[in-house]
């Protein structure tokens, strides 16, 4: 079966590098506190300012508006008041033509009186031919005058009324007052009544909050440079001895006993600086202490145990030979000569780790790497414990689904690691069947010893590893030991660079995995999961286990 092979295009350069900046502006923000606090000091100054700015231009805005339309009202209303003047000094007559330049002159009266270009009069009510004709200047337009104004003017001859309109102005509108006023024209038969508009523009007041808008907007820009560089300056100073703080107290962390912070001035930073290189002169000098005595007590340990081994032997070679004499005593020398055997074969054994131990904690424990595999050692290992584990009635089984090529290791040292495990299983794994699995990846290789016994509690798993502890002291040791096994075997483990894991629950077991490293770097995962994900049932059920244990315990390699 074949298919085409679909290439997908490459990501675009300019999106990779706004996520990588997003990733590193992601990891300043967590790690640096001066940036943080420099952002938000920065961005609350800006919002702050912002919101300040709008609020001042609003105001300045409003009070330029009220100030100029208080400014149009007034002029308005004093060119009305000198044109009405006018007009009721004016005498009646009935020539049209009169009545005409009447109001031309009123137009040009009004004019002067006024800033506004910008006027028109309208006659209220029907067209009369002796009345003057409505005057508009040519820059006015009658769409300006919206109906709700000229309803209200025309129904209040004594009021003046303005509304707010956009006036012509070289091609473009601008924002302006529409002021309206009756006047009243002397007439042969009463008086006529004409609509006045005058219109002002607001072009100045538009021009001054232009500026003042553009001078607070600069002054708010220049205020948050000001202080975002007032803030980073002064966290330089308070973040600067926090950073030597915490790279120092990372070294002291490290192991470097003898970096100390400098103190200058009285202030607190001082002061805490002074209390921070006084413990650390109290840490360094009870290390130091630690260090001696630990240093004391490895030599004594590893001399005792040197010294014994003369003695040990000795006894030794005089406990194997009235051992091997001990049917010719009567029943109670014999006995007391198989108890003097088996003690002494043990206070060997205690030996031996006591000096293995001493070689751990004196750095000088060397490995001897050979290519092995794993799977094999494991089968080797349960071939030999067979008969202990029929001792106990337990059911060993191997699965393996791989580890068998070759990794380099120290073949004793493993063994005996696998030896402890198992061992431990088959003592307290109550009979039940004892699962040994081991599997490989790429980058590791793991062997795991599951067993299906009591288990520990969670205060026990901690203390697993300490040397000479027992989860339960009350259990008299059936295979024996001396509480250093699996201190022993995890040094074993991390001197091949890897791990040595434990799961247990009370009522379910316990599963110890090994991980050892394929190319001698420190192991990140096992191909082993060290908690089991099923219960107890389930495990027994999955590996084939369930069935009565045959009358014959042995090894059987599931693959």
């Amino acid at each position: 079966m074949t298919g085409a092979v679909r290439t997908l295009p490459p990501r675009p350069r300019g999106l990779r590098d706004w996520r990588a900046s997003r990733d590193r502006l992601r990891t300043l923000w967590r790690r640096s506190l001066r940036f943080r606090t420099i952002v938000i000091t920065v961005t609350l100054t800006a919002a702050t300012i912002l919101a300040t700015c709008l609020a001042m231009a609003l105001v300045i805005q409003n009070e330029l508006f009220t100030a100029r339309k208080d400014q149009v009202l007034l002029e308005a209303q004093r060119a009305t008041a000198a044109a009405q003047a006018t007009l009721d000094a004016a005498v009646d007559s009935t020539d049209p033509a009169a009545a005409q330049t009447l109001m031309n002159g009123i137009a040009t009266r009004l004019s002067q009186q006024s800033s506004s270009d910008l006027i028109a009069l309208y006659r209220i009510g029907p067209p009369s031919p002796l009345a003057p004709q409505p005057f508009i200047s040519p820059a006015f337009e009658s769409a300006l005058v919206s109906d709700a104004l000229r309803t209200q003017v025309q129904s209040s001859p004594d009021l003046q009324w303005w509304q707010s309109v956009a006036l012509p102005s070289d091609g473009r509108e601008v924002p302006g007052i529409l002021v309206g006023h009756q006047l009243r024209f002397p007439a042969s038969d009463g008086v006529d009544s004409y609509e006045l508009y005058m219109g002002y523009d607001l072009v100045s007041a538009s021009q001054t909050l232009s500026f003042v808008q553009v001078l607070l907007w600069v002054v708010g820009l220049v205020l948050v440079v000001l202080i975002g560089a007032i803030a980073w300056f002064v966290l330089r100073s308070v973040t600067t001895p926090i950073a030597d703080a915490a790279e120092t107290s990372a070294k002291l962390a490290a192991g470097d006993l003898g970096v100390r912070l400098p103190v200058r001035g009285e202030d607190e930073l001082a002061t805490l600086n002074r209390s921070f290189n006084a413990m650390a002169d109290s840490i360094e000098s009870q290390i130091k202490e630690l260090a001696d005595l630990s240093l004391v007590q490895q030599r004594f340990v590893s001399d005792v145990s040197h010294e014994l081994r003369t003695p040990l032997t000795t006894i030794k070679l005089a406990a194997d030979m009235i051992n091997d004499q001990r049917a010719e005593f009567d029943p109670v020398t014999g006995r007391a000569a198989e108890l003097l055997h088996a003690q002494v074969q043990r206070f060997e054994v205690l030996l031996t780790d006591l000096l293995e131990i001493s070689r751990y904690d004196a750095g000088s424990v060397q490995l001897e790497l050979e290519p092995t595999s794993l799977a094999h050692l494991a089968e080797d290992v349960i071939l030999s414990m067979e008969q202990l584990a029929e001792a106990h009635r337990s059911d060993v089984r191997l699965v393996a689904p791989g580890g068998y090529t070759p990794v380099d290791m120290d073949a004793r040292r493993i063994r005996r690691i696998v030896r402890n495990l198992l061992g431990n299983a088959i003592e307290h794994g109550e009979g039940r069947p004892i699962v040994v699995s081991v599997d490989s990846d790429r980058d590791a290789i793991s062997l795991g010893v599951r067993d299906f016994g009591l288990g520990m509690r969670a205060e026990d798993v901690e203390r697993v590893f300490d040397r000479f502890w027992r989860a339960d002291p009350s259990r008299v040791r059936t295979i024996g030991g001396t509480g250093l096994g699996l201190s022993i075997a995890l040094g074993d483990a991390r001197l091949h660079g890897g791990t040595l894991a434990v799961w247990s629950e009370l009522g379910r077991g316990s599963n110890f995995v090994l991980t050892l490293p394929r190319d001698g770097k420190p192991v990140t995962g096992s191909p082993l999961p060290l908690k089991p994900d099923d219960e107890q049932g389930g495990a027994l059920e999955s590996l084939g286990l369930t069935q009565p244990i045959s009358t014959r315990p042995g090894v059987r390699r599931l693959l």
